[in-house]
């Protein structure tokens, strides 16, 4: 089968797509974005998390199929299209937020939902939007840090 879909604002074309295989496999294998990190292949990790609709899912648990003609937003998309890096990728560097940096692409998306949701969380609304994203090296405390600061720097009253 034929998988066509709007990714990162660009319409991309994946050919020989076999009905069993995930959103996670297309967008690496097949479309060369590797951000979305395969670590679990059950949606419990969140390493793979993209939006599609603009709903953050877990891409090893889509079927590619279910994607076609949708919009896709991975990782990859947060920049900026001259490379300028987004203030949640750049608040996770100053943070130390990113270590082995695994688990950082979800993490990444699942807090861009977040702040596109709610521009002033509280540190129990960041905890609750991230609980499907697992770290094995930061301990979280940097993750929230960054996601705090990000927040702060994407306020409108800072002109950012």
């Amino acid at each position: 089968m034929r998988v066509t879909a709007k990714v990162n604002g660009v319409t991309r074309l994946a050919d020989d797509v076999w009905p069993g295989e995930s959103l996670l496999f297309v967008l690496r294998e097949r479309m060369g974005l590797p951000g979305s990190k395969n670590a679990c292949e059950q949606g419990e990790c969140g390493s793979c998390t993209v939006y599609l609709d603009g709903v953050p899912v877990c891409a090893c648990l889509v079927a590619a199929g279910q994607a076609d003609g949708g919009e896709i937003m991975t990782v990859e998309g947060l920049a900026a299209a001259d490379g300028e890096l987004h203030p949640l990728q750049q608040a996770f560097i100053e943070a130390g937020a990113v270590q082995c940096g695994f688990c950082t692409p979800g993490l990444l998306v699942a807090a861009h939902d977040l702040l596109a949701r709610q521009p002033d969380p509280a540190d129990a609304d960041i905890r609750e939007a991230l609980a499907g994203n697992l770290c094995r090296c930061t301990g979280y405390e940097q993750i929230l840090a960054a996601v705090r600061t990000a927040a702060d720097l994407m306020r409108p009253e800072t002109g950012r």
